[in-house]
């Protein structure tokens, strides 16, 4: 059996954390979306529940197929589940910070902080696996 790299060993709980904080921000965007800036109408908090829910399931896949042994596709998946993460800062493009709630903007901020985490340790993984490969 390979030995787990510190990296790859961090990777469930980066995953965690960065679920958990989407999840806080995706909460807080579905129950006080009326407050939230510049949001378009169309949306719904279910519709924003079901984003949440598709969204998650980039994650949770990719990080299945990595621990199944398919390394790049798993990786390619939590790479993409980490750049979903930091979209939550375009709510930036529709309206400043100042015009956030500090509840908005510390949902906002700590899924992108938590999302660019995974995203760094599964670069690194990908690093790894080109490296490992050449």
């Amino acid at each position: 059996m390979k030995k787990m790299s510190i990296v790859a060993s961090w990777l469930p709980a980066l995953l965690l954390g960065c679920a958990a904080a989407s999840l806080f921000h995706y909460v807080h965007n579905a129950e006080y979306l009326d407050a939230y800036p510049g949001m378009p109408a169309w949306l719904t908090p279910a519709r924003v529940y079901g984003a949440w829910l598709g969204v998650t399931a980039v994650g949770v896949c990719g990080y299945f197929a990595f621990r199944a042994g398919h390394a790049l596709g798993g990786l390619i998946l939590l790479a993409i589940y980490g750049a979903l993460g930091l979209d939550g800062l375009g709510h930036y493009s529709l309206a400043p910070m100042s015009a956030h709630s500090p509840a908005m903007n510390l949902s906002i901020l700590l899924e992108a902080v938590t999302a660019a985490a995974l995203l760094l340790a599964v670069v690194a993984l990908m690093v790894r696996q080109w490296r490992n490969a050449a």
